[in-house]
């Protein structure tokens, strides 16, 4: 009896074509496939090699490989080892996915993943963190020339292509999908695609639509929703009647328009926003409230005012009734007045993709706005359904929804792991850049924790001053009994660079005075974290360069 394992099936008929094949080879005289347990038992008369069975499965486009038992070792014993190997089923292809899929690879399991969308990848890839960042940096560079803060070097109009700068970016992002995507599930024998749609049957069950119309079910061990998330289009009158843009369209387009309105306040609104205006539009955000008026109020306050010195008009406090496109300019009506430009951008939050895969069977516990809502260790209110990246109830960044996949996969294949999220950094990647970990003075008062703090503006950072850049300020919030760190708010050219030495003074209890007697080195705009800790019990205007 040879028994092999096999990897690479989809569903019961994929166990059915392999048996098939194998009892159509001179000299194999029966077979055994089992979709459930990956695994074949084939008898043959002995005239054919193990390799020619394999080699016949690994044409089919499957993976096989022979499973030997020690001495006296029997079938029964070898099919009750193949139990063991659990199948995990993972809808969608992002982040969270594929750290789910290779996490859950590491520890044994054979996975299958689910994918409707053209590329696999998800969001970040390929319509989010890396073209936005690609684009972002362009726009910088593009200032720099048009404006530097040293007298000696003369400012002049950048020569700009927006259609060179997309294809460059598409390049770029195409690639770093195949070397951090297909690469990885091209070279994983245990990893399998399936492109297509899912939605639940039950807890261990998914009927899965392929691209050619095909339906079939798809056993799991256990299940993993990760489908990410949509732009949120809000129910503007006449919106529906426009070309209006998403996040997707302004960062692929190769054209820029000359007056960009902006519609929402969001991360990416904000990042896009300036981006458009420093390769060359002119740019109106139309914010709800203000800007980051769920932050530290001073972040929303001067990046205000930051925005507005580039000639960026900001609207607090606007919002659009009805929009009209007369095939050039677009007109919005709104409580401040009517606004024309020749291009809208919606930006207005985004929302998860769960809508069609018919959670209520299992009775998932969603958000109103259809989010799954996830413990620590990414379980859903249905046992056995794990969620993680957009479309749960995390912090939609991709470093949580990588972290997340992570652990979901070690605790689908048996493990114990979960996700922290109380140092949690983040960055919004404007210039000057948002930083912020941990807690603000607000959200640490909401706990009934008596709180300190200090705001350093940063034309006392050396390495600012150096640079002729001093917009912004550090703030660091702490524990009054303690002085124990608690936040860290920063907006600081490059200030994304110093909130990880935050988040790791947060993380191991520091108090300020720890953090003051850290060396840090000099000239260095993380220094500003040092000297904002010593203003908790010195005047640092008092105090020489490097002066501990």
């Amino acid at each position: 009896m040879i028994l092999l394992s096999i990897q690479g099936m989809t569903c019961p008929r994929c166990a059915h074509h392999i048996k098939e094949t194998l009892e159509d080879i001179e000299g194999v005289e029966h077979a055994q496939v089992s979709y459930d347990n990956a695994h074949a038992a084939i008898a043959t008369n002995g005239t054919i090699a193990v390799a020619a069975i394999i080699d016949a499965i690994v044409a089919l486009g499957y993976v096989a490989r022979e499973q030997p038992g020690p001495a006296g070792d029997d079938s029964a014993e070898n099919a009750a080892r193949d139990n063991d190997v659990k199948h995990i089923a993972i809808i969608g292809s992002g982040s969270a996915a594929f750290a789910c899929a290779i996490k859950a690879a590491e520890h044994g399991a054979r996975v299958t993943m689910i994918e409707g969308a053209d590329v696999i990848g998800g969001c970040c890839v390929n319509v989010g963190c890396v073209p936005s960042k690609i684009l972002i940096r362009a726009a910088q560079l593009a200032q720099q020339q048009r404006s530097n803060p040293f007298d000696g070097l003369q400012n002049h109009e950048p020569a700009l292509s927006r259609a060179q700068l997309t294809q460059q970016q598409s390049a770029r992002v195409e690639e770093l999908r195949a070397v951090k995507y297909q690469r990885i599930l091209d070279s994983n024998p245990a990893l399998t695609l399936v492109e297509g749609w899912a939605s639940f049957k039950d807890a261990n069950t998914l009927n899965v639509t392929t691209r050619d119309g095909a339906s079939h079910e798809l056993h799991a061990d256990k299940i993993l929703v990760a489908t990410g998330s949509t732009p949120t289009i809000p129910p503007i009158e006449g919106l529906s009647d426009t070309p209006y843009w998403t996040s997707t369209d302004a960062l692929f387009t190769d054209r820029l328009p000359e007056h960009l309105i902006i519609i929402g306040s969001s991360v990416v609104a904000l990042e896009i926003a300036q981006a458009y205006r420093r390769l060359g539009s002119e740019v109106t955000v139309l914010a709800r409230h203000t800007l980051l008026y769920r932050e530290e109020p001073l972040l929303g306050e001067k990046l205000t005012e930051c925005f507005r010195n580039e000639g960026i008009d900001v609207k607090n406090n606007t919002q659009a009734a009805s929009v009209l496109y007369d095939g050039q300019h677009f007109t919005l009506e709104t409580n401040n007045g009517a606004i024309s430009g020749d291009q809208l951008l919606i930006c207005t939050g985004r929302h998860a993709n769960t809508a069609q895969l018919n959670l209520s069977a299992l009775g998932v516990e969603t958000s109103q706005h259809g989010s799954i809502v996830v413990n620590e260790r990414m379980e859903t209110s249905a046992p056995g359904v794990y969620a993680a990246g957009d479309c749960s109830s995390m912090p939609q960044l991709v470093y949580v929804a990588a972290a997340a996949g992570s652990r979901a996969g070690i605790n689908m294949t048996g493990g114990d792991a979960a996700l922290d999220l109380s140092t949690m950094p983040a960055v919004i990647f404007t210039d000057p850049q948002v930083a912020t970990v941990g807690l603000t003075e607000a959200q640490a008062k909401a706990q009934n924790i008596e709180t300190d703090s200090r705001v350093l503006a940063m034309e006392n950072v050396p390495r600012a001053l150096a640079n002729f850049e001093t917009d912004g300020f550090i703030k660091l919030v702490v524990e009054r009994s303690t002085e124990r760190l608690l936040g860290a708010q920063i907006l600081a050219h490059e200030g994304g660079e110093l909130i990880q030495s935050a988040a790791l003074a947060i993380r191991n209890r520091m108090t300020v005075a720890d953090l003051a007697e850290q060396l840090f080195p000099y000239l260095t705009m993380v220094e500003g974290l040092k000297l904002c800790a010593q203003t908790f019990a010195k005047d640092i205007k008092e105090l020489s360069c490097c002066a501990g």
